[in-house]
């Protein structure tokens, strides 16, 4: 079992602003013993990062304190010379233990940075995989990373409002076709239209059928998730599937 949140934000009048509102939130979650949260991508005020663990100190102590893996959402950040939108993922004792690259660069971004080249999969107190916002279109993505390991993916997301009812499909696609939970965190301010989502399966009678919980204004959910009971209908679907020309 385990128990896996998302925070949805709003735009603040700088980072620390940002930062300070969202560690009271994730000190609650904490408190409710949530093992892995996710926030949306680039919801700070300046989202060019040059160094996670000093931006996010504050996270990384409570992450610490409360033994919970936190993803602080996604942002531009320069690696090894070149500019990239990456997740970084704070581990339960506090340390950064990964990143994860965003793979399909989305429309004015695609002149701004250099994509990613690999999806991975992250261990603390379950396997997780990290969509970027875009990356969730692009069903190999998805399909990879849970094949890799993954029990559950996490999406650090940024959708305007017109584009909230298409993401939400995609989310619910995404966990149907791969049989994991799926957690998508989004911005909710000005043209970013909210409406996070976390969509769990229940199977009833041989189907399984999406269950979808949404957030409005700032603010966070979290549920509990045995994980390993996904695990027998996701082997037969992919078992399933046939290769064809």
């Amino acid at each position: 079992m385990a128990r896996l949140g998302i925070i949805q934000m709003r735009s603040h009048v700088s980072n620390d602003a940002g930062i300070k509102s969202a560690s009271k939130i994730l000190r609650s979650l904490g408190r409710d013993e949530t093992d892995i949260v996710c926030l949306p991508e680039q919801w700070l005020k300046n989202n060019r990062i040059d160094d996670f663990g000093t931006e996010f100190a504050e996270f990384k102590k409570i992450a610490r304190e409360f033994g919970m893996t936190i993803i602080p959402g996604a942002f531009y950040h320069k690696n090894k010379g070149r500019l990239g939108i990456s997740a970084p993922v704070i581990g339960p004792t506090g340390e950064i233990i990964g990143t994860q690259e965003k793979i399909h660069p989305f429309d004015y971004e695609k002149d701004m940075i250099t994509p990613g080249k690999t999806a991975h999969v992250f261990k603390t107190s379950c396997k997780f995989g990290i969509l970027i916002c875009y990356d969730m279109v692009f069903s190999d993505v998805a399909e990879h990373v849970v094949k890799k390991g993954a029990q559950v993916l996490f999406s650090p997301s940024r959708i305007v409002r017109r584009g909230v009812a298409s993401w939400h499909m995609y989310v619910q696609v995404r966990a149907l076709e791969n049989r994991v939970p799926i957690l998508a965190a989004n911005v909710h301010h000005g043209r970013f239209g909210g409406k996070s989502i976390i969509v769990d399966l229940v199977e009833n009678d041989g189907v399984m059928i999406p269950k979808v919980a949404t957030l409005s204004g700032q603010g966070s959910k979290s549920g509990t998730f045995d994980l390993a009971r996904y695990e027998r209908s996701r082997r037969t679907r992919y078992a399933d599937h046939r290769r064809f020309v």
